[in-house]
């Protein structure tokens, strides 16, 4: 059967650069919010646990925030498994301006929450509550976000195209980092402690209010429409997903885990790594994360433009190998002095930006669109709340018992193999139509 693509007439035409900025715009804003929140959060453990954690043995106290941060990813498969379907039974726009609107809500409540010492034990249970509603929301953001860029992007661009959506993540980190470093700097450790903190938070409403109406002006994608047009749009798209599809959401899980777990252990976790055990000062750590998250600002769209070129295969194996190989190299060298630390942190970013710029419009083009939204929500918010946000807690425990500072570079070298089989198993996708045959003919294909 042939199937009908909406972008086959216009692979070739000239792109509207004006709708196609709006639509990279749309796409990334809510993960430069998210991400800029998420940093800050991880930056600032150490206040935050004075803040929020009564006074007493500071590595419980920096475990019981690394434990809030983990709890809020746990929310993540819950808010994946309510807007992953309604985003494929009600359209991308819609998912994506209401989990903006509650991540921004939620972000300036943090910002203005009494601490501890101000209203005792309900202080650390009211920052709980706030995590898990950003958490939640935070479930809907990537399937949304991903599924309106793959379905917005020219299909010989589209690898480019999705990966300005890894671009808002870097910047939102970027920016946390760079927040960071001036407090630090600027702020001596009472100012920080009593209001410097919150300045982050509060700095991220007015960021989700601009992204919420960057998102009501514009229009859903050519294949959601065609769904539309077709009567195709899918009554119970998580069961359909289930049923029809289990072995994309296995890959797509192997591809996002590869993705996780480097992504936290460099740009949130190495901060941490840096300061309590390789006993560098904070604005030097700070320093380092802002120049990794530049560089991949950099090359996360080169890759996915080289990925458009000779397909997400070769560059995803590539760096999944490349992570196999150099990450126990990586913290050893980080052990040798600063030097040594700035040669192996920028290295793990550059892997991690070759990962970051393939591995999400790979997972978009194996769904059909019918279940994409909640296939992606579903794959990466479930190896989210298992792999990523545990990442800081596991690696200052494990780090804890066993007295060895190189237990990152094993963790993560574990993590790479599960990617490298995800990508073996996976055809070449660079190129394809995503509407699929069960998109036109709206009835599932029993043989995926």
């Amino acid at each position: 059967m042939t199937v009908p693509d909406p972008q086959e007439s216009a692979a070739d035409a000239p792109t509207d650069v004006a709708t196609l900025r709006r639509s990279v715009a749309a796409g990334a804003v809510g993960v430069f919010v998210h991400w800029f929140d998420w940093a800050a959060y991880a930056y600032l453990a150490g206040t935050v646990a004075t803040v929020f954690f009564p006074a007493g043995d500071a590595t419980t106290g920096l475990l019981a925030v690394f434990g809030v941060f983990a709890v809020s990813f746990g929310v993540r498969p819950i808010g994946a498994l309510v807007f992953g379907p309604l985003g494929d039974k009600i359209g991308r726009k819609r998912t994506l301006t209401l989990v903006i609107f509650m991540m921004s809500g939620a972000t300036l409540a943090i910002g203005l929450l009494p601490g501890y010492d101000s209203i005792g034990i309900a202080a650390p249970i009211l920052l709980v509550v706030l995590r898990l509603v950003q958490g939640f929301a935070a479930g809907g953001e990537f399937g949304s976000a991903a599924s309106f860029l793959a379905e917005s992007a020219p299909r010989r661009r589209r690898g480019f195209g999705v990966s300005w959506l890894e671009v808002g993540s870097l910047l939102g980190f970027l920016a946390g980092s760079f927040v960071f470093l001036l407090l630090s700097t600027g702020l001596d450790e009472a100012q920080l402690t009593s209001w410097g903190w919150r300045i982050p938070f509060l700095v991220a409403a007015p960021l989700g209010i601009i992204g919420v109406v960057i998102r009501n002006k514009i229009e859903d994608t050519p294949e959601y429409r065609a769904l539309e047009a077709n009567d195709t749009v899918p009554r119970s798209p998580a069961r359909e997903l289930w049923r029809t599809h289990k072995r994309q959401l296995l890959q797509a899980a192997g591809l996002m885990t590869a993705m996780h777990v480097p992504f936290y252990a460099i740009l949130t976790y190495l901060v941490t790594y840096e300061t309590d055990h390789l006993g560098h000062s904070a604005d030097s750590a700070a320093l380092l994360s802002t120049v990794i998250s530049l560089v991949g600002l950099v090359l996360v769209p080169l890759f996915g433009a080289l990925s458009d070129r000779v397909g997400r295969k070769p560059v995803f194996i590539g760096a999944t190998a490349a992570l196999l190989v150099f990450s126990t190299p990586a913290f050893w060298l980080m052990r040798t002095g600063m030097a040594g630390t700035w040669v192996g942190g920028l290295a793990l970013g550059a892997i991690l930006a070759a990962i970051l710029g393939t591995y999400a419009v790979w997972s978009a083009e194996v769904f059909p669109t019918r279940t994409r939204q909640s296939g992606l929500s579903i794959s990466y918010n479930v190896t989210a709340a298992l792999f990523a946000g545990t990442v800081p807690y596991l690696m200052t425990l494990l780090i804890s018992a066993t007295g060895s500072t190189l237990v990152p570079g094993p963790y993560l070298m574990v993590f790479a193999v599960g990617g490298l089989v995800a990508a073996v198993s996976l055809k070449e996708t660079a190129g394809s139509a995503l509407l699929h045959a069960e998109d036109v003919s709206g009835t599932p294909s029993e043989a995926a």
